[in-house]
């Protein structure tokens, strides 16, 4: 499940900004970045008002900014032109740009968005990682791994023979539609349990954990299922392949760790420069997601090993503290994007060619949601645990879901109503899951805490000093 939501290619890049003018590329990459940095606050902010995690308004602004509404942010993969951007627009009617180059700029501008928002994820993950304790996710690993399997299988399973029986759906595209829906987006999970606190509690590691073997397994779904409507018939060669190397990446990140940590922080010691630590966190963690990308996993992945890694070093307290303000300029970049890039369009049920697709999605939603909230069933052994918290925790299919879209859509096997269909499963999972997660997860109370101390005037007279926890005198 590469990333390919974000759909971007180099080569393509290329050849876009050299037949483009490189200032006016600049100027609609800057106009698009200030767009989505006024989307991501505005939203972020009036969600957080609302007592909702930030990251639900990002998605909302970018749905505002995006194909659905205002047209500022458009993509060419959704069938946007120049024409449908209203950054072009203001570009040939103040800049000078020229209808004859606007198409160029428009898929250059696209282009390096897509980019930064692959950047913007891949250092949420490398956060999520320094914010994540490896050995706690050892401990709930096969807990996880439980989740996962569960996770996979029941949506999976429920999807596939549901269209086939209730609908007709042939057997290839509704095998399709049922592994798009086994996705978890583990970038918008891990935003909010991060927002709420929760990350490090035992059901936020067990919905991290098994949020990463969803993609793994998600990984080999996806090559089987591509296999099986490119070809009919599955590349067994290829299966074994993934899960070979998807087992090896990650158990040979956790051997890295114990091995990596000391020889990082010697290396960084040695650097006095400006970024002496995080420059040396982010190469790390860039290698460790190029290493992913190229054996057929997810960059995501790579970086959040890395992360985890370096969480095991004596320096990941400063380095959490230096990460924050890139990933602050970055992530909400890759929030925004997938928000601008779901088209609402397809809910209109006054359009003919939706009105069937929305009764598959009725029924794909109702699949998506109970086939990811009974995972929390199958958690042994805790019985303390927020089980209904894991099972939304694993709801929202995200960017992870609409890369199983494209690659159907490409390949040619999904109808307008299915391919309708899954869009509004992948949209109303996506924007569900986080204020469900804030209702059965709320933040935890913390009582206010004061710290007494007895000190003594120049009458000699004892007073009782209330001081807050966080005052001069504690640091």
């Amino acid at each position: 499940m590469q990333l390919d939501l974000i759909t971007f290619s180099f080569p393509l890049l290329a050849t876009a900004t050299q037949t483009a003018d490189s200032s006016m590329v600049l100027a609609a990459v800057l106009l698009s970045i200030v767009v989505i940095y006024l989307a991501s606050k505005v939203g972020g902010e009036l969600s957080n008002r609302f007592g909702l995690p930030p990251v639900l308004g990002e998605l909302v602004g970018g749905v505002v900014v995006g194909i659905s509404v205002l047209h500022l942010l458009v993509f060419p993969e959704g069938g946007a032109d120049s024409s449908s951007s209203l950054i072009m627009t203001f570009l040939q009617s103040t800049a000078g740009l020229s209808p004859d180059a606007a198409d160029a700029v428009f898929t250059a501008q696209s282009e390096v968005i897509s980019v930064l928002a692959e950047l913007g994820v891949i250092i949420l993950l490398f956060e999520i990682g320094l914010e994540s304790n490896i050995r706690d996710l050892i401990a709930v690993g096969m807990q996880a791994t439980v989740v996962a399997v569960v996770g996979v299988v029941v949506p999976f399973t429920a999807g596939t023979v549901g269209l086939m029986t209730l609908f007709g759906i042939p057997a290839i595209p509704a095998i399709f539609a049922g592994a798009a829906l086994t996705a978890t987006s583990i970038g918008i999970t891990s935003k909010v349990l991060s927002e709420l606190g929760r990350l490090n509690s035992k059901e936020g590691q067990i919905i991290l954990g098994a949020a990463v073997i969803d993609d793994v397994l998600g990984i080999i779904v996806l090559a089987v299922v591509a296999s099986l409507a490119k070809d009919g018939s599955v590349d067994v060669g290829k299966v074994i392949y993934l899960i070979i190397s998807a087992s090896s990446f990650l158990l040979g990140a956790i051997v890295l760790g114990n091995l990596f940590s000391n020889t990082f922080v010697a290396i960084a010691n040695k650097l006095k420069t400006r970024g002496g630590l995080v420059i040396p966190a982010f190469i790390f963690a860039f290698v460790m997601a190029y290493f992913a990308a190229a054996i057929q996993l997810e960059a995501i992945l790579g970086s959040f090993a890395a992360g985890l890694v370096l969480d095991e070093t004596d320096e990941r307290v400063e380095l959490q503290k230096q990460v924050v303000p890139i990933a602050d300029i970055l992530v909400p970049i890759f929030f925004v994007t997938v928000g601008a890039k779901t088209d609402l369009g397809v809910l209109n049920p006054a359009i003919p060619s939706n009105q069937e697709g929305l009764v598959m999605a009725i029924f794909l939603i109702v699949v998506a949601i109970l086939g990811k909230v009974v995972t929390g069933l199958s958690v042994f052994g805790q019985p303390q645990l927020n089980r209904l918290a894991i099972g939304v925790g694993m709801i929202p299919r995200g960017e992870v879901g609409l890369v199983f879209l494209g690659i159907g859509s490409s390949i040619g096997i999904l109808s307008k109503p299915l391919e309708a269909a899954i869009i509004m499963m992948v949209i109303l999972t996506t924007f569900i899951a986080p204020p469900l997660l804030r209702f059965v997860f709320p933040e935890p109370k913390t009582a206010p805490t004061v710290t007494e101390e007895l000190v003594l005037d120049d009458s000699s007279e004892k007073s009782l000093v209330m001081e807050p926890p966080n005052s001069q005198d504690d640091k």
